[in-house]
C-alpha cells in the first residue's frame, strides 16, 4: 500500500498515515480464520485494543508490503498482527490490534 500522493516532507504525518492505514483491514485477517470473505454485511467488528510500533523511517507515500496474520480467534475476539516492509525488504513498522468480531443474524 502506499498514499495516492506525494506528502510533505512530515514524519509525524508519515506516522499517522500508516496508523490509520494499519487499522483498515488488519482485522480481516481474524475473519479470514473462520473462512468468512469480506465484505459481508453479517460481520460485526470493532476495535478493543490497537499498538504500533516504528522501527525506522518510512515514507507512507512510497510502497510498503502490508503483511497481516492473526494467531488466534475465539468468543467473539481474535487477535491480529501485522508487519509493514519497505521495497529493499526492512521492517519498518510493527501493529497489533485485539477486535471484537462477530457474525450477526441482521443482513
Amino acid at each position: 500500500m502506499r498514499a495516492d500522493c506525494t506528502l510533505p516532507e512530515d514524519k509525524l504525518l508519515r506516522v499517522c498515515m500508516l496508523t490509520y492505514a494499519s487499522d483498515l483491514t488488519l482485522l480481516n485477517s481474524v475473519i479470514a480464520r473462520h473462512d468468512i470473505h469480506v465484505p459481508d454485511e453479517r460481520i460485526q467488528r470493532a476495535s478493543l485494543d490497537h499498538a504500533m510500533w516504528f522501527h525506522r523511517p518510512f515514507r507512507a507515500d512510497e510502497w510498503l508490503l502490508y503483511e497481516c496474520c492473526s494467531p488466534t480467534a475465539s468468543g467473539s475476539r481474535g487477535l491480529a498482527q501485522g508487519r509493514f516492509f519497505s521495497r529493499d525488504g526492512r521492517l519498518v513498522a510493527t501493529a497489533v490490534q485485539e477486535g471484537l468480531v462477530r457474525i450477526t443474524s441482521h443482513v
